[in-house]
């Protein structure tokens, strides 16, 4: 096919409504596929899943429970479908602009599956290193595939090709757009400002980088592994390919893996030698490993089973011991009062969508409410657990002041034998941003920055100490 002229202006949808540009039939029976056209599909689709029916992508990408389709892929199509979707869900809002720019006429509401196709297609060739003609090959031969898209396949080619040729202008063109959702964009503004929340939203571009939390000799171990010792103690990996497993120190149980941010919680309980301490929404285990490594005497509280034996797994791993209930937090009520309780609770999750970018999209506003109320619920459980004087942590991985500040600030209103006792800016050296006026935690992806060996980040966190009096 013979490019189209430079100066010619890209089809609208409605022309190709009058007059279909190529045939209209689906595959031939016993037809092969082009190679590549299985991970496009299943991209598009799971694309659509994500976005138009809220599902989890890590539901989905479940490599035994996950969706058929993917789970038919081989392990390199897998990747290649994974790298996809991410890109595609880091960079979504720019990637729609992107391709409204370059339609005369916008789509009809009803289609939906062309508009992922198109969305995977540019994130291919934005953002990924893959041939931009197999990219528009494909997601042509998408369209035709399918008799939604049919009518569609000119404009598919069309829209691409020009994308292709005017990649660098359209990047430039789209930058300045948040690559946040709306809702999401306004919550950062109103809670950091806009300088501030652009940062954020721009660092969860950024795939995470691999921290490590070892249980001792943190400066030996980095060394050895040619790390870089982070200011929480972590160690972060440089950029490699290869399997985490097959570093030194893992089948010895030496490390395991654990965002630098969420390795906070649990060093700031203090020094917990022959202590009792509870965790209490302790599955996958990294933060119970890392009380355990401690010294102190834990008992970890797990609601599902399954996660509560992935969490047991794990420990075994590291040689590591504890005390394990399966069972609802609620119901928990040791026998004699705790001296430290660790509730690293559930909620939106919005600190973590440099590794998981579909939360933004299938959460929101709503979700933020309902969860802070759980928290809420969940913390003024763990404070009737620890004896006077005893210590509760509370953490959760979402960027959202309203789980967090907001929330202890009501509960410390309500509870005059509780108080407030701050980090200091002092003991926590190449963090002291992180931590607020009150000495709360408040970590986000827009810190520790990074170079060009070693990636920059860490999720967004908040931690906050409470003290029985």
């Amino acid at each position: 096919m013979s490019e189209p002229k430079k100066n010619k202006k890209s089809p609208s949808h409605k022309q190709y409504r009058r007059k279909p540009d190529l045939p209209a039939q689906g595959p031939v029976q016993g037809e092969a596929l082009k190679p590549g056209l299985e991970v496009r599909a299943t991209a598009a689709k799971l694309l659509a899943a994500v976005v138009d029916r809220k599902i989890s992508l890590d539901g989905m990408l479940d490599p035994v429970h996950g969706n058929p389709a993917y789970k038919a892929l081989s392990d390199a199509d897998r990747a290649l479908t994974r790298a996809i979707l991410t890109t595609a869900l880091r960079h979504l809002p720019r990637l729609e602009a992107a391709i409204a720019s370059l339609i005369e006429t916008p789509l009809p509401e009803g289609a939906r599956a062309l508009h992922h196709v198109l969305v995977t297609a540019a994130a291919q060739i934005l953002h990924l290193d893959v041939p931009p003609h197999a990219v528009v090959d494909l997601a042509v031969e998408q369209a035709n595939r399918d008799p939604r898209n049919r009518r569609f396949a000119k404009l598919v080619n069309a829209v691409l090709r020009r994308l292709v040729r005017e990649k660098d202008e359209v990047l430039v063109r789209t930058a300045s757009i948040s690559p946040v959702p709306g809702w999401f964009s306004q919550r950062l503004v109103a809670a950091y400002g806009e300088i501030a929340a652009a940062r954020i939203a721009e660092a969860q571009l950024v795939p995470p980088a691999i921290d490590l939390t070892v249980k001792s000799n943190p400066e030996v171990w980095a060394e050895k592994l040619g790390g870089k010792l982070l200011p929480t103690g972590s160690i972060r990996m440089p950029m490699f390919e290869g399997a985490v497993s097959a570093l030194e120190g893992f089948a010895e149980g030496v490390w395991w893996v654990q965002d630098a941010a969420a390795s906070i919680p649990a060093k700031l309980l203090g020094d917990l030698k022959g202590k009792r301490v509870a965790d209490l929404c302790a599955a996958p285990g990294g933060k119970t490993a890392q009380l355990v490594a401690a010294g102190a005497k834990v008992t970890a509280v797990e609601q599902s089973a399954n996660r509560l034996a992935r969490l047991k797994e794990n420990l075994a791993r590291l040689s590591l011991e504890a005390e394990f209930i399966v069972g609802d937090l609620f119901d928990y009520k040791p026998e004699e009062l705790l001296d430290g309780v660790l509730l690293d609770a559930p909620c939106s999750s919005t600190g973590t969508t440099r590794r998981h970018p579909d939360v933004l999209w299938v959460k929101g506003p709503g979700d933020i409410a309902k969860l802070a109320a759980l928290q809420e619920k969940m913390l003024r459980h763990a404070i009737t657990l620890v004896k006077p004087g005893g210590i509760v942590v509370f953490s959760n991985c979402s960027l959202d002041p309203s789980e967090g500040e907001e929330l202890v600030q009501r509960v410390l209103a309500d509870h005059p034998d509780l108080k407030r006792r701050p980090a200091e800016a002092q003991d926590w050296p190449g963090l002291q941003e992180a931590i607020s006026p009150l000495g709360e935690f408040r970590t986000t992806p827009a810190m520790l920055p990074g170079d060009d060996e070693f990636a920059g980040g860490m999720d967004g966190f908040f931690a906050s100490v409470l003290q029985r009096q």
